[in-house]
């Protein structure tokens, strides 16, 4: 009778103590890149808006079986990415953040939140829309709301996104194949920090450094990115570092945020200041090292290479106008070029397969044509017609698809040898599957031009040889001629003879102080 009375006792006991309360985390952002040198614009429509629970659907580290989805409960309101381009119109910026905000109400308050975004989003008459986004963030979830940012690393850190993050990181891969990584990590830092009781960081480091290059020349494949991006995690293992990071920046946009930036977070002075120093000589150090991924010439000299080159595919990347960066993507000037060459004007000579450019007149014609019938119509410069106008296509009907989430429809035309595909919206081509799925085969033609800049994985996998070609467009890799007007100076390269500069830590205050 007594152990029953004990073990009722017992059950009693437990049964009264306070039930141990989950976190409360938000998941709140947008993610683009965006070129003030081209003039594109990119509207509320442009962003791919993941609303509520979809959002899990994109983070397979808070999928329903995950165990950091069942160690918070989560308030996932609007996450946005849209793929690079021109300025986002004031609109389209307002109208996203303030849906964000509302959402951000209903469920107040929070713990934490994870702030996912890219870091390079310019918006029509608004200096760093991060910054600004986050102070309006900040003024609906508070000052103890511990809020933890993902960033690409071609984003940009201004002093205000930086007060008021909390904790910060970004990708370490150049391509990123580690941006679901990069965001997992800025995940569990957050919980961590809730779970422990630790908190804000007692310090965050911030060290502006006057450098501003184009991902094609900072590449992690090759030295000196790959050295000195190895060097950030062995910083994240010292005893009071909680992580640090490098970001490059975004070289298109003239802002005065625009330059690279190194932070750390963490609650040791000493280990905070020294890793991120360190981390910034080791920036500067290299400068003068970094060269273009892959060799480098202008248009008429690639395409000789091309044409005498042995080994197939020859990709010839399209960097001017690379929506992938912030490119309009429907500059013909690069496609002009081609289709005046005599080498492709027959048949049979060298297939060309040329990936892409909008043509939403021509689509309208294909929808009514068959397979194999001759069509014509304008193509490209609606947008970027800077370098080139609209170009008269007339040609087979080699193949057309129609449904595909970014392109809409697609079509093939061939003119002479060389294969265009027409999108009826803009879109990357970065995987075999998109040539595949049109009847081409990227694997076997002789050259493959795609409107890129570095080749992503796949495209990579499977070339021959490559060339990346200095072509005109919205993001010209010859920084020199853009006409910068509003960075900082001096900025290396473009003072290639500048004094060193201060690379002291900056401390940032704690946010809501």
């Amino acid at each position: 009778m007594k152990n029953l009375f004990g073990l009722l006792l017992i059950s009693l006991f437990f049964s009264c103590q306070p039930e141990e309360k989950l976190p409360r985390i938000a998941i709140a952002g947008l993610a683009i890149e965006s070129s003030t040198f081209s003039p594109a614009r990119s509207t509320a429509e442009s962003f791919k808006a993941r609303i509520g629970d979809d959002i899990f659907n994109y983070y397979p580290f808070l999928g329903d079986s995950s165990s950091n989805r069942s160690r918070a409960e989560w308030f996932p309101t609007l996450r946005g990415h849209a793929i690079p381009g021109g300025m986002v119109t004031r609109e389209a910026y307002d109208s996203l953040v303030n849906l964000t905000l509302d959402m951000l109400k209903e469920n107040l308050p929070y713990d934490g939140l994870f702030f996912d975004i890219h870091g390079a989003m310019s918006v029509e008459g608004l200096d760093d829309p991060e910054g600004d986004f986050i102070i309006k963030v900040r003024e609906v979830v508070g000052p103890e709301t511990i809020i933890s940012t993902s960033m690409d690393l071609h984003g940009n850190v201004s002093q205000r996104l930086a007060e008021n993050t909390d904790l910060i990181t970004c990708y370490r891969m150049a391509p990123h194949e580690d941006a679901l990584e990069s965001k997992q990590r800025a995940v569990e830092n957050l919980l961590d920090r809730l779970e422990s009781g630790k908190g804000k960081p007692t310090f965050k480091a911030w060290i502006p450094v006057p450098i501003l290059l184009p991902g094609e020349k900072t590449s992690t494949r090759i030295d000196p990115g790959k050295s000195l991006y190895a060097k950030v995690d062995p910083q994240t293992k010292k005893e009071g570092v909680i992580d640090a990071a490098i970001w490059i920046g975004y070289a298109w946009a003239d802002e005065p945020r625009n330059h690279a930036v190194v932070m750390v977070t963490g609650d040791n002075e000493k280990e905070v200041k020294e890793s991120a120093e360190y981390l910034a000589q080791s920036f500067w150090d290299v400068r003068n090292e970094f060269e273009f991924v892959a060799p480098v010439a202008y248009l008429d000299e690639s395409l000789e290479m091309a044409l005498n080159s042995a080994k197939k595919p020859f990709v010839i990347s399209d960097m001017g106008d690379n929506p992938t960066a912030g490119g309009a993507g429907d500059v013909t000037w690069t496609l002009n070029e081609i289709l005046k060459r005599p080498e492709f004007q027959s048949e049979n000579g060298p297939e060309l397969i040329y990936a892409s450019i909008p043509g939403p007149e021509l689509i309208e014609k294909a929808k009514s044509a068959q397979v194999g019938d001759e069509i014509s119509g304008y193509v490209g410069a609606m947008v970027d017609d800077r370098f080139a106008p609209p170009i008269l296509l007339k040609g087979k009907l080699f193949a057309i698809k129609e449904g595909d989430p970014d392109a809409k429809t697609e079509i093939v035309v061939q003119i002479g040898s060389v294969k265009v595909i027409v999108t009826e919206k803009r879109k990357p081509y970065h995987h075999e599957k998109d040539f595949t799925d049109l009847q081409l085969n990227p694997r076997e033609t002789d050259i493959l031009v795609v409107k890129i800049g570095y080749l992503v994985p796949e495209l990579y996998d499977l070339r021959g040889d490559w060339i990346m070609a200095l072509t005109p467009g919205g993001v010209d890799q010859d920084l020199q001629r853009l006409g910068y007007q509003r960075i900082n100076r001096p900025m290396f390269p473009l003072d290639p003879n500048m004094d060193d500069p201060d690379l002291s830590v900056r401390w940032i205050k704690e946010s809501g102080s």
